[in-house]
């Protein structure tokens, strides 16, 4: 475990294991200089450690870019989020109480789990954001507080690679809580959506897709490729799709060494955490395609998580969100054109800075 380690943590990694309930699970606590850490709970059958720390140090950095008092941490749970309620909700009560002495770890929604979860965990432990409204929640994924985020993210990155909004061709790849919330947002301010991809494959209609119609089979439980006009490919195919704004909004590591020179826009938004390799992003910027980092142009989630925590409302979220993503994007992209950096070399720097300051004033540094 301590391959992980460096200057900034993680302080801890904690494995739990459940045998009698099939329970496989890890907590990292990355850094808590600023405060207790915020940060999902990622449920999938092929999550790892490795991952888990690489998503905890994100979290780290979004949470201390976005100017929050929360330090950053994850879960990773293995197993099936599609699997019958009964077994699931059996996993996250046994982690939550498994995890009820932590302290300093927030519990929030993340791929695979949603607010129903955290209010399981909340009967267990009292310790949970993203709840429903009716414990007093600011259901993020129901407002699309991540999507809106990215919303303003590209708003403040497009003037960067000199195209207009409106009329731009834009591609979601991983069109679930934050691809959708974010197409729509987009939409509304004149882009065009021509390709989405998700676990069943990729859809690409370039004359614009219908955002209605696919949302009610998506609630249907049908795939994109079940859209009844345009053409379908294999869900890697997304990669191919040429357009203006590319999103990515799923997995990590999305795209990678083998496959970036695929890709053919100008901006990318990541609305995942951590979808592309470093080697990836720097092949890009030699290309002159802009990348808003991750942690960057996603932390509407964690914003609206915090204002939550404090107990604000669901207008004070939203307004936060706006504002801090567009000052931390326009002030990530000013920083890497002056010094001719990547834009995930400015926004680490920037967050970093941040997070020792918050260290050197604590007695023990990182926890």
């Amino acid at each position: 475990m301590f391959s992980f380690a460096d200057e900034l943590g993680p302080t801890r990694i904690i494995h739990v294991h459940g045998a009698s309930i099939g329970l496989r699970a890890v907590l990292v606590v990355d850094n808590v200089a600023v405060g207790p850490a915020i940060g999902g709970l990622r449920m999938a059958p092929d999550v790892s450690t490795e991952e888990c720390v690489r998503l905890a140090r994100a979290m780290t950095f979004k949470n201390a870019a976005a100017g929050l008092a929360h330090g950053g941490g994850k879960v990773v749970l293995y197993g099936d989020p599609r699997m019958p309620r009964e077994g699931k909700e059996r996993l996250i009560r046994g982690l939550a109480c498994a995890l009820g002495d932590v302290r300093d770890y927030i519990f929030g929604p993340d791929m695979g789990t949603d607010e129903t979860c955290m209010a399981w965990i909340k009967d267990e432990i009292g310790r949970s954001v993203g709840l429903p409204r009716e414990l007093g929640g600011i259901p993020l994924d129901q407002i699309g507080a991540t999507g809106w985020g990215v919303t303003h993210a590209a708003e403040v990155a497009v003037p960067y690679c000199n195209f207009e909004l409106a009329g731009a061709r834009m591609v979601i790849q991983g069109y679930g809580a934050v691809g959708r919330h974010a197409a729509h947002f987009l939409a509304q301010k004149g882009a065009i959506v021509v390709g989405v991809a998700d676990s069943g494959g990729t859809l690409v209609d370039q004359a614009g897709i219908d955002l209605a119609l696919l949302d009610d089979l998506k609630t249907k439980g049908k795939s994109v490729v079940d859209y009844p006009r345009g053409e379908k490919a294999g869900r890697d195919a997304v990669v191919d799709v040429e357009c203006e704004i590319w999103i990515p909004a799923a997995r990590p590591d999305v795209v990678r060494e083998d496959n970036v020179a695929r890709l053919k826009t100008r901006l990318v938004i990541q609305g995942a955490n951590i979808p592309f390799t470093r080697a990836a992003e720097g092949y890009l910027h030699q290309k002159g395609v802009l990348c808003v980092p991750d942690f960057i142009a996603n932390a509407g989630g964690v914003i609206c998580a915090a204002v939550e925590y404090a107990g604000g409302n669901q207008a004070m979220a939203l307004d936060a969100i706006a504002t801090k993503v567009r000052e931390n994007t326009r002030a990530v992209l000013e920083a890497a054109a002056e010094h001719g950096q990547l834009p995930r070399e400015a926004a680490i720097e920037l967050a970093t800075a941040r997070v020792t300051k918050a260290m050197s004033l604590r007695r023990w540094g990182a926890f």
